[in-house]
């Protein structure tokens, strides 16, 4: 019986102070400091990877029960892990999630290497289809935001272009010309060379649709999320998680990233614009419409 074996590859950095969302700090122009921006980091890393690990359990009941009524549905497997280097830092991070104790999921751990930031990403990639993985998709830890629906769909996606004999591409845009989301099969003809290490100033979004070109290869686009590397995009991304919190009482799959939202509320941060005092000169629109109107020239 085939069996489609899915990686959830969270690539990151581990929580140290100084290390991650130094744009986020008082010295970088930003509002926190170094240890509060590492906390900031650890809690958006802890909501992403419970978010991914609902996603992946939800899929694998979905498929153990359509197989439970049709045995002849391929098997699916669906695991999870995160990547990040030195070996030393893989240790932090372990030590660091299991300090809060069990997760939903096992979590697996990879050390990748290489001299850029492209490599490291091909490094981690490579060693899951070593392992015998068919289609990975990899999030960032800085994406609290992250709607469980893109998880599923890049998966899906994945599944269908493999279904369909032309293993293919999903990605998802961040705000500033890169992405916040990227999947590809073991057999799909791409790798992440001269996206994340450019020297020519061209955005990764940009460089993975040079590369989808160049080889015909079939991809599919999800709805941009914003990661959060300053205090304009912390500000952004509290006020969409004040709508999730709200709205998910009726919408029912939206993940509450509430590790995030504690520690807003912690540090009191609230969110606020200049206020507005250019005046839209609606009344003389609404004025001109009127007049038309008792001319009978509107329709």
């Amino acid at each position: 019986m085939p069996e489609k074996n899915h990686a959830l590859l969270v690539f990151s950095k581990p929580p140290i102070p100084g290390l991650v969302k130094t744009r986020l700090t008082k010295e970088r122009g930003g509002i926190v400091t170094p240890d509060q921006a590492a906390e900031f980091f650890k809690r958006s890393l802890f909501d992403v990877s419970e978010l991914c690990m609902q996603v992946l359990l939800r899929l694998q009941a979905e498929n153990d029960e359509a197989r439970a009524l049709d045995p002849s549905i391929d098997a699916a497997t669906y695991d999870f892990f995160i990547s990040t280097t030195p070996a030393e830092h893989a240790d932090v991070m372990r030590a660091t999630f299991e300090a809060l104790g069990p997760w939903p999921l096992d979590i697996q751990y990879l050390v990748d290497a290489g001299a850029t930031f492209d490599d490291h990403f091909d490094d981690a990639f490579v060693q899951l289809f070593e392992r015998g993985y068919d289609h990975v998709v990899s999030v960032g830890g800085d994406i609290p935001t992250m709607p469980a629906s893109h998880i599923a769909q890049a998966f899906a996606w994945l599944d269908y272009f493999h279904d369909l004999g032309t293993p293919g591409f999903v990605q998802a845009p961040c705000q500033e010309c890169g992405t916040s989301l990227v999947g590809f099969s073991r057999t799909t003809p791409i790798d992440h060379q001269g996206i994340y290490y450019n020297l020519e100033g061209r955005g990764a979004l940009d460089g993975y649709v040079e590369k989808l070109r160049a080889a015909a290869i079939p991809s599919a686009y999800l709805s941009p999320v914003a990661d959060i590397d300053e205090a304009t995009d912390l500000a952004h991304a509290i006020s969409c998680m004040r709508a999730i919190e709200q709205a998910s009482a009726y919408q029912h799959d939206l993940f509450v990233p509430r590790r995030v939202l504690a520690w807003v509320d912690h540090l009191g941060i609230r969110v606020a614009t200049p206020p507005n005092d250019l005046h839209d000169p609606r009344q003389y629109v609404d004025r001109d419409i009127d007049r038309d109107i008792d001319r009978g020239v509107c329709s």
